[in-house]
């Protein structure tokens, strides 16, 4: 799996009228660096935008494949990463490993 996992302990919650231990852990997921390194040298395979790097496709278009359905598999995953990139303005972070780490 290209995620890894990470689990944290929730805090002490106050359920309504009595405070209580909550000993529910949530998962928290990092996409790890291979990953991320070969998001950074995906192109796109097919349709309007071939041949353009991932990061590089205009967030409109990754906003419709949100609303529309990704496709499955490792493109969607990586389309997946993809929004969650440029909705939080972080697409910066995958050009850099593209420079860091060239495609061999």
């Amino acid at each position: 799996m290209f995620w890894l996992e990470a689990r944290i302990k929730n805090q002490d919650t106050i359920n309504s009228q009595q405070k209580t231990t909550n000993n529910n852990q949530q998962k928290i997921m990092f996409p790890n660096k291979d990953f991320l390194i070969k998001l950074a040298h995906t192109k796109m395979p097919f349709g309007k935008y071939e041949g353009r790097y991932l990061i590089d496709l205009p967030e409109y278009y990754i906003v419709w494949y949100n609303s529309k359905g990704f496709p499955k598999g490792q493109l969607g995953d990586m389309l997946r990463q993809v929004y969650e990139l440029k909705v939080n303005g972080l697409e910066d972070i995958v050009r850099n490993i593209k420079q860091q780490f060239p495609k061999k």
